[in-house]
């Protein structure tokens, strides 16, 4: 019997990853870039005992079933494959962040689940190869191996991974949680209708190719403001290009435009702040670190707020992946 425990954020893309090349893989069509949050951790454990007949998977003190317990058991698969073995596992995780609420609670539940299920099963990845594993079982997850800023590049299976991005240290994020409830269609049946229906979904693919090169060179460059402008504007062009979808898909409610609309007012009144939102209701404000508070304070009319600094990559048994 063998244990490992594992420790990862959630992260909030700045250039949206939606939709995907090839979906057993998940691989994105286009690249993406991100901010792993200081809030939020997800502790995972997984014990390999050969005493068991299948795998049991825990969540929040609850034995799950179903899509959730088979999505694991799938992710294990891989690291069973990985590992040369076929002894099954137990898992227990402890999620903080809201699930299926659009603030990337797969993301850091993936990138956990591969740091604890690696090292259980006797792996040494180093932290390309995890970003890959955890690709596996949540695209986004890819991001979270890494602290700070990343960029997950699209590719075929070797090519698709994450790698830290410098970026302005002094950047924040507030979320403002306006509904932690779960959405009651998925990301992964959003995505797939998305790119089957909505006929701004080839255009959506093109210009975030353009957008990510922009933003990637505005964080390299320091430049918050341009940084901003992208981000909300490529939020706003991922929520369009749902909605275009038949049926129409709507995860932002009148808060959350409220919430788009607030932001726009405080930067008109000399407070930077940019908008965006992830598959849900939920908004995020990118802003300066010695402003986030007043942010918070200014949002915090319209939904609860949490202010959440850059935070730590994959923690695997008391130490940083590197």
């Amino acid at each position: 019997m063998t244990e490992a425990r594992a420790i990862a954020h959630p992260n909030i893309a700045l250039v949206k990853y939606w939709g995907k090349q090839d979906t057993a893989l998940n691989l994105p069509a286009t690249g993406s870039l991100s901010m792993t949050l200081g809030v939020f951790p997800t502790t995972t454990t997984v014990v390999v005992d050969d005493s068991l007949e299948a795998d049991v998977f825990v969540l929040n003190g609850r034995e799950q079933s179903g899509v959730p317990a088979e999505r694991t058991a799938r992710f294990l698969d891989l690291v069973r494959g990985l590992a040369g073995t076929g002894m099954r596992a137990r898992v227990e995780s402890h999620n903080t962040v809201p699930s299926a609420a659009g603030l990337a609670s797969s993301a850091a539940g993936f990138a956990a689940l591969a740091g604890a299920a690696a090292s259980a099963y006797g792996l040494q990845l180093s932290a390309r190869e995890l970003s890959r594993l955890a690709r596996r079982g949540s695209g986004s997850a890819a991001r979270s191996i890494f602290g700070g800023f990343a960029l997950w590049h699209a590719g075929d299976d070797e090519q698709s991974y994450a790698e830290p991005l410098p970026a302005p240290a002094e950047l924040a994020m507030v979320v403002a949680i306006v509904d932690s409830g779960e959405k009651q269609i998925s990301s992964r049946e959003a995505m797939r209708r998305t790119a089957a229906t909505s006929p701004f979904y080839p255009a959506w693919i093109t210009s975030t190719a353009l957008t990510l090169e922009e933003a990637r060179r505005a964080c390299v460059e320091g430049d918050v403001a341009q940084l901003g402008r992208l981000t909300e504007n490529n939020a706003l062009r991922m929520h369009a290009v749902i909605q275009a979808a038949a049926p129409s898909i709507r995860y932002l409610s009148p808060t959350s435009i409220a919430l788009f609309d607030r932001v726009a007012a405080l930067r008109d009144a000399g407070l930077e702040a940019y908008a965006t939102a992830d598959a849900g209701p939920n908004v995020v404000a990118l802003c300066r670190a010695a402003d986030a508070e007043a942010v918070a304070g200014e949002l915090g009319a319209l939904a609860e707020t949490v202010v959440a600094l850059p935070g730590p990559g994959l923690v695997v048994g008391g130490r940083s992946v590197e």
